[in-house]
């Protein structure tokens, strides 16, 4: 018999570990998501998992990224700049390996977005990566992934890391830091992303998040996705006033 161990998270589905391996429920997205790994893999890319098909039980089979993942509240080490540079850096890699892939006919899970530029991880987060020693190591979980401009992604990344999040939790950048780190996390990236686009394209990235998390709290029966939308609309509009400063 095979030894399962659930793994924590996986908000969405039941993620467990068998071994070296990682199994979660599939979709009508699966195959994309694989191509996408797939691609990232034969690229030369090694801090995201490899795809390597389906169980018996219909479950897609994953590699296991070694290493530890965070939980909430935030350790303060999170805040750290090589992982900011770190994280940007991987990010902008697989936005380049996916470029091709983008303007496949393959079915995603999350609806695209325009202009179609890159695949986006779309949930490029702290609880979405590994870190060895307190150093970043990689991320994983591209479910959600979808076709679409490189600063949606990249927004998202910031809200998280920066953060432009409400709060932040303990040792957070607060202030203007947080913007000097945001012009960090750009200079990582390596692509001239002004603040004022990055500000405004995050204001419509937490509209949508919000709208979506409203659905999943009525279809789901939890009531504290509300909460979460709530928020995303509160910082959706603080971030459009940080944009008209720009």
């Amino acid at each position: 018999m095979v030894n399962e161990e659930v793994l924590a998270g996986g908000n969405s589905s039941i993620v467990a570990r068998v071994g070296d391996t990682v199994r979660r429920n599939a979709g009508p997205w699966t195959p994309a998501v694989h191509a996408l790994l797939d691609t990232l893999r034969a690229s030369g890319i090694r801090r995201v998992p490899s795809a390597a098909g389906m169980d018996e039980q219909g479950r897609e089979i994953l590699s296991f990224l070694p290493g530890d993942v965070v939980e909430y509240p935030l350790p303060e080490w999170i805040w750290h700049p090589s992982i900011l540079r770190e994280a940007a850096s991987l990010l902008r890699k697989i936005h380049d390996a996916s470029v091709e892939l983008a303007h496949e006919p393959l079915s995603w899970q999350l609806p695209t977005h325009q202009p179609v530029e890159v695949v986006c991880h779309n949930d490029f987060a702290p609880y979405n990566m590994v870190f060895q020693g307190q150093r970043f190591a990689g991320v994983f979980d591209f479910d959600a992934a979808s076709p679409g401009p490189r600063i949606w992604d990249f927004a998202y990344l910031a809200y998280q890391l920066v953060p432009l999040i409400e709060g932040g939790g303990a040792g957070a950048p607060e202030g203007p830091e947080r913007l000097d780190r945001l012009d960090e996390l750009t200079a990582a990236y390596g692509l001239p992303f002004p603040r004022r686009d990055v500000l405004e394209t995050l204001a419509a990235r937490l509209r949508e998040l919000a709208d979506y998390s409203d659905g999943r709290a009525a279809a789901t029966g939890r009531p504290e996705l509300n909460d979460h939308a709530a928020m995303y609309r509160r910082d959706s509009l603080r971030m459009l006033r940080l944009a008209e400063r720009e």
